[in-house]
């Protein structure tokens, strides 16, 4: 019934800075993107390779999102690499500070975070 998760959204604080670092350090790509007058807000559609898709808003007066203490609800994003020690030195070149590396106790797999420009928890987990 259920095939893959079609796109994630996401409202952000600063609108260009968002955009920019979800193309630039991330490696999205646009969509559509467009003004929605009425909202006085921007939409734009982003789309990695494997075809994930995000969607970035930008809605004036919009409330930061709780991410210290966790609070309940969507906790993170994570996104699969093929090399977690490449990843993060892409991440640290583009100034984004990742924590240490942690394994999964479970599938021993390799994996850590960092955050979006709104503090979004973001994770690399290493396939």
């Amino acid at each position: 019934m259920f095939n893959s998760v079609h796109h994630i959204a996401i409202i952000c604080s600063d609108y260009a800075v968002a955009k920019r670092f979800y193309q630039t350090v991330l490696g999205f790509t646009v969509i559509a993107e467009n003004y929605r007058a009425e909202r006085d807000s921007y939409k734009c559609d982003l789309a990695l390779a494997d075809g994930t898709q995000i969607e970035l808003f930008s809605f004036p007066g919009a409330p930061p999102r709780p991410s210290r203490p966790e609070a309940q609800g969507l906790r993170h994003l994570a996104f699969n690499v093929e090399n977690i020690d490449h990843a993060i030195a892409h991440l640290d070149d583009h100034g984004v500070t990742c924590e240490p590396v942690r394994t999964d106790p479970y599938t021993g797999k390799r994996f850590t975070f960092f955050n979006d420009p709104d503090g979004l928890p973001l994770e690399l987990y290493e396939r």
